[in-house]
């Protein structure tokens, strides 16, 4: 990292120096005609279009542009919505998706999003289906991936919104199109390009102060732009500091607890549903469990534990009680329960964490370019980035099963002499039993608190200049992002070395937790000395680069036709990408634990993480691209109902190192009947690259808790449930492992449209322009697996029909799990211990829409000068076919074969299906008078379902829709303080109504909702 940093910063500091050679000023052009380069929304007068390349086309100054369905934020909307990150101002673009990879997401799970992260998803298709660009070239990803649901939990990676810089941004370009034929891979739903200011002159700095009301989120942001223009160039720099206090759990109802039943009391469907208590069955109340060999252990003729050994250790007042251990604890001969009476067992994950992480941010990026010669200027940039995040999640679990041997000072079945031996023991040695521990968490170390740093950096440098009519450019670029996760963990090896002690100081998991607060705390925690012994810290690096070098050529008058001058555009481009996932050597293989007791080998040495290996993938990828813009018929010629028609044709074709080539088409046209009316269309294929670790992963291991439905069936015939929709889970391991023979992702875009400009309107009521587009996406071969409850629920019906799943793994069953299953008419068996699965190419998706966007711009009046936009768009189709083997368990379920209340994903229609509302939409006005301005933000989002809650009828949970509005006031104060400078004072407030999240089962959607209500803000701004 820090020769590759070096190495940028001197190439950088090149460019500068070359950028900032003493020379005249040269005027500017103003900011406001790039600001306003939207193919939706009218220029304003006097400023040309085509003066800029708007995402979408290579070919500048061609008309094709009018053909793209594109959105550019501009100025006064960013000042709008006021975001202080990339993430933020992501959220409010109402044709994006889930941010699926964002802090809030899955607050306190270790798999959620860790570090200061923000994911990018057009049309809900799924993480890494939208490209990202920087100044119309490629990002380069962020290293730690995720595994998401929607995807069966396939690991996929982001572009990181929080890297883009927010200040020096001078617009924000989305198109909304399939363009991989022009930008290659993860261009399936469209582009996002982010343009920053290359000619600014002057200087510029801001400062924010906001906060979360009733929170202690709180947020401090200062900013500085700067730029310098000289006769032969331009040097522009910015810097943006940003440090923000973390949410805490405690702050809203609605995240104090993970038991969330008491919010679901008045609606009578769902009060009894268990679903919203979320308290985890690992807790400080253990599962434990003795060999029994030589018969149960027994003190006073009563049996200790269960017929299979096993027994656990609560509270004296629940009752139940086998033997006193102290006046509050007793031992119990039983698997330790935690539904019904016991529920309070359950350990409450949300007290004493954050749902956000404290945050310090920085930005930095700088961009030049001067002029070699009049045909020849060089050019730059360079942009550095760096957070740390702290969040604080429960303590650690212990996922592993673990032996504490005989002489552990606290073991009840210890040997003689041991001073915790329960006296009377028979069936007991003299030399004592081990004591398997099974569910458990270790409470008594406190919360785990996560530390993760992470850093990007890019260095460009290239050439541009004219030659032989055709305007061309050359780069080379280097990018890198890096992140460290440093998080408490607890060593098995130190555990069970701990355990085996015959002092006090030996770790103690016999004692509970607390009396008063059976869902949280630990009373009687183990010694500080036992605590120090066996947690570390727990370390993950992970690192991605992108190494690319491009030619680019393009020419808009190439040739003449009767319609018009055709342009081109055409380029190559070579690029090297890798990504690096190191993990702790306590989790990827290089120290497994081996018991001291029972002699089984554990890959990994964490208690709370599962066995991970390192991976390492590259790859070298070259492409050519081509194209066209044709003019076929101007308004010069005069043809009735056709007074323009224009055609875009672009191919691209790539090869991979890894898994071979690929080639995609694309054609665009636009066509304006008359003057004001103008009808769009395209066609396009796109397609995905399986991402480096989907190719490489060697096969890793991850804890999920899903139902056993065959057990379930179990306790619905012994009458234990009513039905399956309260049937409790069960934590296993999954393994999931990659695939080097994945093929790419391939998609058919379509798109039609109209473009409305009122040409019969007066001047004096503005500018007046409407569309509509409907768009389709077709994709085949997701990269995905078949998933947990498809392959659980197989092995239910084949183990129904005498067979098993071999890809679901079980313990063997022992004494307890034949009580189980005895008179049921099915086969014991034991607890699942492992699925299996392996990423491969599944069936096919189709999703279609229709987006709307309305503009009105006012001229300038004595009462001011007003601009109002709506953009919303309309899901229409989302399915996704579920392949064979759900089909055959859907038939099965039918038939009566396995339990109607049996889930599966055989649902074709997703809308609205845990994150894909059918309406999103946004809208803004702005009122400028003199140095006054008033700007307002709406943004809705319509309803969606909870599928995994559901009600007795099997009907899902409502999650309601929201609309909040953000409203700002400023004021400008020229020759602030008398030093030629302006001022600018705002003040503003987002979510004004103070709106709450939608309630879920887990309390707010993290992927489509913040996780607070009303945020107010203030902020000055200094230009020189």
């Amino acid at each position: 990292m820090r020769r590759s940093f070096g190495t940028m910063l001197l190439a950088s500091t090149a460019i500068c120096l070359l950028a900032s050679a003493p020379a005249q000023a040269q005027t500017v052009a103003a900011d406001s005609a790039a600001d306003a380069a939207d193919t939706n929304e009218p220029q304003p007068d006097g400023e040309a279009a085509g003066d800029i390349v708007v995402v979408g086309t290579r070919i500048e100054g061609a008309r094709v542009t009018e053909a793209l369905p594109v959105v550019v934020v501009g100025q006064d909307k960013l000042d709008a919505i006021g975001a202080v990150s990339g993430d933020e101002l992501i959220r409010n673009i109402p044709q994006m998706g889930d941010v699926s990879f964002n802090p809030g997401n899955n607050a306190q799970t270790s798999n959620a999003a860790r570090g200061d992260v923000g994911s990018v998803n057009l049309r809900s298709l799924g993480v890494g289906n939208t490209l990202v660009l920087l100044n119309g070239r490629r990002i380069v990803t962020h290293p730690a991936s995720q595994g998401l649901s929607d995807t069966g939990t396939v690991p996929v990676l982001s572009y990181n919104s929080n890297a883009i810089p927010t200040t020096g941004l001078q617009r924000l370009e989305v198109l909304l199109d399939g363009a991989a034929a022009l930008y290659g891979s993860d261009a399936v739903a469209g582009v996002v390009n982010t343009v920053l200011k290359d000619n600014y002159d002057g200087l510029r700095m801001q400062a924010q102060y906001g906060g979360a009301e009733g929170t202690h989120l709180r947020e401090f942001q200062g900013s500085l732009l700067a730029g310098k223009s000289f006769d032969r160039g331009n040097i522009t720099l910015s810097f943006e500091y940003t440090d923000r206090s973390a949410l805490r759990a405690e702050d809203q109802d609605f995240t104090a607890s993970a038991n969330l039943r008491p919010l679901f009391a008045d609606y009578p469907d769902f009060t009894d549903i268990q679903t919203p208590d979320a308290r985890a069955t690992r807790g400080a109340w253990p599962a434990l469990q003795v060999p029994v060999t030589g018969g149960r252990p027994r003190l006073n003729g009563t049996n200790l534990t269960t017929a299979a050994g096993a027994f656990t250790v609560r509270p004296t007042r629940l009752g139940g009680c086998s033997q006193a251990l102290t006046a509050d604890l007793c031992l119990v001969n039983t698997v330790l329960a935690t539904n019904n009476a016991f529920r309070d067992l359950r350990y409450d994950t949300a007290i004493g964490t954050t749902v956000m992480p404290s945050v310090k941010r920085y930005n930095a990026f700088a961009n030049g370019h001067y002029d070699l010669t009049d045909d020849l200027t060089l050019f730059g940039e360079f942009g550095y980035y760096r957070s740390s995040t702290i969040r604080i999640q429960p303590p650690v679990i212990n996922l592993n099963q673990i032996w504490v041997p005989a002489t552990n000072y606290y073991n009840p079945f210890g040997p003689v002499g041991s001073p915790n031996r329960l006296p009377g023991l028979t069936n007991v040695p003299d030399e004592g039993l081990p004591v398997l521990l099974t569910t458990y968490r270790f409470v008594d170390t406190g919360p785990q608190t996560v530390k993760v740093t992470g850093e990007q950096l890019r260095g460009l440098i290239g050439v541009r200049g004219e030659a032989a009519g055709f305007k061309w450019d050359s780069a080379f670029v280097y990018s890198e992002a890096s992140a460290v996760d440093n998080s408490l963990a607890v060593r098995s090896s130190a555990l069970q070395q701990s355990l085996a002690l015959a002092t006090p100081d030996a770790y103690n998991p016999f004692n509970g937790g607390c009396i008063d607060s059976l869902s949280s705390g630990d009373c009687t925690p183990s010694s500080q000395a036992a605590i120090d012994a066996i947690t570390f810290q727990l370390r993950r690096r992970s690192k991605t680069t992108l190494t690319m070098g491009d030619f680019r050529a393009s020419r808009a008058d190439l040739f003449a036709l009767p319609g018009g001058d055709v342009g081109m555009a055409f380029g190559v481009e070579v690029r090297r990408e890798t990504q690096r996932d190191d993990r702790d050597a306590a989790v990827d293989g290089s120290s497994p634990f081996v018991d001291a007791v029972s002699g089984a080998v554990t890959i990994s040495d964490a208690a709370a993480v599962s066995d991970n290996p390192d991976t390492y993938g590259k790859r070298t990828v070259a492409a050519a691209y081509a194209e066209l813009a044709v003019p076929l018929v101007s308004e010069e010629m005069n043809i009735p109902l056709v007074r323009r028609f224009d055609l875009q044709l672009a191919g691209r074709y790539e090869h991979y190192s890894d898994f071979g080539s690929v080639a995609r088409p694309k054609i665009a046209a636009a066509w304006d009947v008359v003057d004001g009316i103008r009808l769009r269309g395209s066609f396009s294929q796109g397609f995905r690259a399986p991402n480096l670790e989907q190719t490489n992963a060697v096969e890793y291991a991850r804890l999920s808790t899903t139902r056993d439905f065959l057990r379930c069936e179990v306790d619905l015939r012994r009458g234990r449930i009513p039905n399956f929709s309260v049937c409790g889970a069960d934590p296993y391991a999954r393994r999931v492992s990659g695939n080097p023979d994945l093929k790419p992702e391939k998609s058919t875009n379509y798109n039609l449209g109209a473009v409305f400009e009122p040409t019969f309107l007066s001047p004096d009521l503005g500018r007046v322009t409407f569309t509509v587009d409907y768009w389709s996406i077709r994709q085949k071969g997701i990269v995905g697996i078949l998933g947990n409850d498809t392959a659980i629920a197989l092995d239910y019906l084949m183990r129904l029909q005498g067979s098993s799943n071999p890809n679901v793994i079980r313990d063997a069953p022992n004494a307890d799990d034949v009580d189980d299953f005895e008179n049921t008419g099915i086969a014991p068996v034991g607890r699942i211990n492992t699925v299996r699965d392996q990423f491969i190419n599944l069936q096919p998706q189709t999703v279609r829409g229709l987006d709307f966007a309305f503009y009105w711009q006012s001229p300038k009046t004595d009462i001011g000068k007003f601009d109002f936009s709506i953009n919303a768009t309309r899901l229409l189709k989302f399915s996704r076919a579920p392949g064979d083997a759900v089909d055959m368990l859907v038939a099965a379920r039918a038939a009566g074969d396995i339990n109607a209340g049996t889930p599966l994903p055989e649902t074709e229609n997703l809308i609205e299906a845990n994150g894909r509302p059918k309406w999103r939409g946004t809208a803004s006005l702005t009122w400028s008078l003199g140095q006054f301005q008033i700007g307002a933000f709406g943004r809705y989002t319509g309803a969606v379902d909870e599928t995994s809650f559901v009600d007795a009828d099997g009907d899902p949970w409502r999650v309601k829709s929201q609309f909040t509005a953000n409203l700002y006031a400023q004021v400008r104060i020229k020759d602030a303080g008398g030093l030629g400078g302006d001022m600018r004072w705002r003040v503003g407030v987002r979510n004004i109504a103070d709106k709450k999240p939608p309630l879920t089962s887990e309390g707010y959607l993290g992927s489509l909702y913040s996780p607070y209500g009303r945020y107010w803000y203030t902020s000055v701004t200094t230009e020189f």
